[in-house]
C-alpha cells in the first residue's frame, strides 16, 4: 500500500471518484480551499470517498466562494474494510467526538453505540458522529471510513453479532491478569470490542454479557480508565496482538 501523502491537503467527497470526473464542490468546501487555505486554479488536493480509492484532484475555480475538482489520477487503491467492530456506551458532547475520532484512527470498521442502565446519553447525533470520522480520515490518510449504526439496547447489539466474532469485553471486575496472553490464546475469526459507561455496567449486564459464548473478558490493568481512554487501550491492545499491526 502506497504510503499516504500528507503534503497535501485532503478532502472526502461523497460522489463516485472516476478518472477525468468533474465534481463541482459544495460552497463550505470552496470557501475553505480558496479563502482559507488561499489555493488558486490548477492546484491540486487529494480526494477520496471510502470507496473508490484516493485521487489527485486539480482546482478550477468558478467564482470567488466557487470550485470544481477534476480528477487527475489515482494515487492509492481502496484497501478493504477493516473487520473490527466497536460497541460502546455513548459519552457527552467533546469527548464522544474524541472517542469517534479516535476508533476511526485505531482501525474500527463498524462503530456501534450500545444503551445501558449507566449510560449517560440515549440520543446521538450520527451525522455529527459521522463529520468526527470523516475529519480524522482526512487528516489521518485513512481512506476506508466506518459504518456508524444507530444505538440499540445492550441485549440486542450482542445478539446482532454474528456468532464467529470474539467479543473482547473489558471488565472493570475482572481479576488482573494478562489481556495480552488472553488475546493471543483466544479463537481466531473477526472481533468486536466493548466498552461500558463511566460507572460499568451493573452486574446483570455483566452475567450478560459473559454468557454470551465466544465473549473473552479482559483486565485493562490496576487503574480505572475513563471510557474514552479505554476505548484507545483497548483497541490498541487487539490490533498489536490479533489486528491488522504488523507483528
Amino acid at each position: 500500500m502506497p504510503i499516504p501523502d500528507f503534503a497535501r491537503h485532503r478532502l472526502f467527497l461523497e460522489p463516485a471518484l472516476t478518472d477525468g470526473a468533474r465534481l463541482p464542490l459544495e460552497r463550505e468546501q470552496a470557501n475553505y480551499l480558496l479563502s482559507v487555505l488561499r489555493m488558486k486554479q490548477d492546484d491540486t488536493v487529494l480526494v477520496f470517498n471510502g470507496r473508490d480509492g484516493e485521487w489527485l484532484a486539480a482546482i478550477s475555480v468558478e467564482g470567488r466562494k466557487q470550485a470544481s475538482l477534476t480528477l487527475v489520477r489515482q494515487t492509492r487503491p481502496q484497501p478493504a474494510a477493516p473487520d473490527l467492530h466497536y460497541l460502546f456506551a455513548p459519552l457527552k458532547h467533546a469527548r464522544l467526538d474524541y472517542m469517534a475520532q479516535k476508533a476511526v484512527e485505531m482501525g474500527a470498521g463498524v462503530i456501534q453505540p450500545v444503551l445501558t442502565r449507566r449510560t449517560q446519553v440515549s440520543r446521538l447525533n450520527l451525522d455529527r458522529m459521522r463529520a468526527n470520522a470523516v475529519e480524522a480520515a482526512e487528516q489521518c490518510g485513512i481512506l476506508s471510513l466506518p459504518e456508524i449504526r444507530a444505538e440499540r439496547p445492550l441485549e440486542a447489539a450482542l445478539e446482532a453479532l454474528e456468532p464467529e466474532r470474539l467479543l473482547v469485553f473489558c471488565d472493570e471486575a475482572m481479576a488482573q491478569a494478562s489481556p495480552v496472553a488472553a488475546l493471543a490464546q483466544a479463537q481466531s475469526g473477526p472481533l468486536a470490542v466493548l466498552i461500558g459507561p463511566e460507572g460499568g455496567f451493573d452486574e446483570g449486564e455483566r452475567q450478560r454479557i459473559l454468557a454470551r459464548p465466544g465473549t473473552l473478558p479482559i483486565s485493562l490493568g490496576p487503574r480505572i480508565l475513563r471510557a474514552d481512554t479505554a476505548a484507545v487501550a483497548a483497541l490498541a491492545l487487539v490490533q498489536a496482538i490479533r489486528g491488522d499491526w504488523p507483528r
